[in-house]
């Protein structure tokens, strides 16, 4: 009989390497494999991104405390005399004088802009909302010769600049008998507000479901009722959200009503009536009739966005995910 040769006696190998191959076991220890190389970037990605977290919140108080500071102040004030808001300007009012928002409203006929500014720009929100989301509509959703013009004429709109227009729609609302009137400011509100609204909702509509309207239309509903019934409450973050944006610019527009509101001073927008109380002062200084007046004006944007603000950043990021 021929001697069998052990495998661990041939030349090249070692008997810790045949066993470490066959059992992967050395010695009776049991080599440990390195970890995954992944976890070792997980762990350093993990605090960069917490150093990241901590200068973006940062950075987000910095700017909240520079946005709200003003606003406080503003609010602060107009509960003070003119003696404390000079005296301590930072400091709260000793007495909260309520006099000073009486005063504004009534002897400063801002109760009167007020009214004025809440016709105009109820009337001329109603009709951008409205006309704004059948045009955004129509051209999201329909494809007709000379869609992709008319959508690029909007987008142009966003870029010319109002006061370029200001001489010309002058004299086109004179010789239209519109001047010194709520109906005139109100479609000027409207064709200023156009464009970024079909801008805006013209995206938002892409993102609708196309199935849902094709059901409407295959249960008989005309392209009107699903508009209306179906696609309209859709889209209501969306709407929500540029609405808020046009009630801001509309509610604080200064040069339109300025130059087209010239004769007529009860008709005047309230942002006509601070400029007016401010320059009416004189030497006098009655600053804390202007700071109540000053808040007067923005307590209806702030309520307006406080109410709706889920609904503002909803609709924001709503095009942004499927």
């Amino acid at each position: 009989m021929s001697a069998q040769t052990d495998p661990a006696e041939l030349p090249g190998t070692t008997k810790g390497a045949s066993q470490e191959g066959t059992n992967g076991v050395t010695d009776g220890v049991t080599k440990e494999k390195p970890g995954p190389p992944s976890k070792v970037r997980k762990a350093g990605e993990s605090s960069e991104g917490g150093v990241l977290n901590v200068f973006s919140h940062g950075v987000l108080v910095i700017w909240g405390l520079l946005v709200t500071m003003p606003l406080l102040w503003a609010v602060v004030s107009s509960f003070k005399d003119d003696t404390e808001i000079f005296g301590s300007p930072w400091g709260l009012p000793s007495v909260l004088h309520f006099d000073n928002w009486a005063r504004a409203w009534d002897k400063a006929n801002m109760g009167q802009y007020f009214l004025n500014s809440l016709i105009v720009v109820g009337g001329s929100l109603i009709g951008t909302m409205l006309l704004g989301s059948m045009a955004a509509y129509v051209l999201a959703r329909f494809d007709f010769p000379g869609n992709r013009f008319l959508y690029f004429l909007f987008v142009g709109g966003m870029g010319f600049p109002v006061i370029l227009a200001l001489v010309p729609l002058f004299f086109v609302m004179k010789n239209m008998t519109l001047l010194d009137s709520y109906h005139g400011l109100v479609l000027v509100y409207i064709a200023y507000s156009l464009p970024f609204t079909v801008f805006f909702l013209s995206g938002f509509f892409k993102t609708l479901p196309t199935s849902v309207a094709e059901a409407a239309l295959i249960d008989g509903a005309s392209h009107t009722r699903t508009f209306f019934q179906v696609m309209l409450p859709m889209a209501k973050p969306g709407l929500i959200s540029v609405g808020i944006f046009n009630f801001l610019g509309q509610w604080n527009q200064y040069l339109l009503p300025t130059v087209l509101n010239v004769g007529d001073p009860d008709k005047k927008m309230l942002t006509q009536g601070l400029v007016a109380l401010a320059v009416s002062q004189g030497y006098k200084g009655d600053w804390s009739g202007l700071f109540a007046g000053l808040t007067i004006a923005m307590l209806p944007v702030l309520a307006a966005y406080i109410i709706f603000q889920r609904q503002v950043v909803a609709g924001l990021t709503a095009g942004a995910l499927k």
